[in-house]
């Protein structure tokens, strides 16, 4: 039990994504109250390993971190696990809902990735990066809301989970770029002359701007299969689909003139709120028109 002043492992969850992960933040309060704390599990433990790389001198350092949350999804991690609250939080989700592990093991060897400076090599390399994380966050949470996802949802998490995870990219390039990272597929830069180089000091070429443009079709493709798939979707499980309804217009904004390595056209907390509500009752209806 908990002594005064002392949160709950849920609470304390609850609070990390609130701080660190506003979109699924407010995405999880649309779903029961009953299953919020797990899906707040789910999600912390993604702004753990998503962070990693900020927190780390080194890649192998950040591995042995990966490693850690592989071990205590096993049983194998030395120290008492439950001693981390988003641990035990997601142990307790993964036996109450009987979430598949290798889920989770194959996220978290997707996000080695992103402790090193290597440049993502194809955009198959990159929907396959987005499917094993952002993806698979959105199929996970499906089972939380209703027990056993069908068909349509998988095919409706794939394609969210990568529309949602390149618009968030997209969004992000600016501080890639200053680390060095290059989540702007080879292939795609090739097409451009580019190198990626080119991709993470700039300047803002007219073919890096037409690489830009590529992914933001790409993640509007994925989006667009997305809300098709959704119609065939259980509405219990449409939170955790909601945050797909802020990427309309993020590519929107992305589109109009800007210095990709200064600042991407961002919108207000408030702005955002209002989309993820109204994203709420849209995909109900689109649902219940199905």
């Amino acid at each position: 039990m908990n002594g005064p002043g002392v949160i709950s492992d849920a609470d304390y969850c609850a609070r990390l994504v609130r701080e660190l992960d506003r979109d699924r933040y407010v995405a999880d309060l649309f779903a029961p109250a009953g299953r919020r704390g797990a899906l707040f599990a789910l999600h912390a433990f993604n702004v753990e390993v998503a962070r990693v790389r900020e927190a780390i001198t080194n890649p192998m350092a950040g591995e042995v971190r990966l490693q850690w949350w592989s071990e205590a999804l096993i049983g194998g991690a030395r120290g008492d696990v439950r001693a981390n609250p988003v641990a035990a939080a997601l142990l307790d989700a993964i036996e109450t809902y009987r979430l598949p592990r290798e889920t989770f093991f194959a996220l978290l060897d997707a996000r080695i990735f992103d402790l090193y400076d290597d440049p993502m090599p194809t955009v198959n390399d990159l929907e396959g990066y987005a499917g094993e994380t952002s993806s698979a966050l959105i199929r996970l949470a499906t089972l939380i809301l209703s027990g056993e996802a069908g068909r349509a949802s998988a095919e409706a998490a794939g394609h969210a989970g990568v529309a949602y995870a390149v618009t968030g990219l997209l969004r992000a390039f600016p501080i890639h770029a200053r680390r060095g990272q290059c989540y702007v597929p080879l292939d795609l830069l090739k097409r451009h002359g580019l190198t990626r180089e080119d991709a993470v000091s700039g300047p803002a070429s007219p073919g890096l701007r037409a690489a830009l443009a590529e992914m933001r079709v790409l993640a509007r493709r994925h989006y667009e299969a997305a809300i098709e798939a959704l119609g065939d979707v259980d509405t219990a499980e449409l939170p955790a689909f909601l945050p797909l309804t802020l990427v309309p217009g993020d590519l929107a904004r992305m589109e109009r003139p800007h210095d990709p390595f200064v600042a991407v056209p961002a919108t207000s907390a408030f702005s955002r709120l209002w989309r993820l509500w109204r994203g709420a009752r849209t995909l109900r209806k689109a649902t219940e028109a199905d």
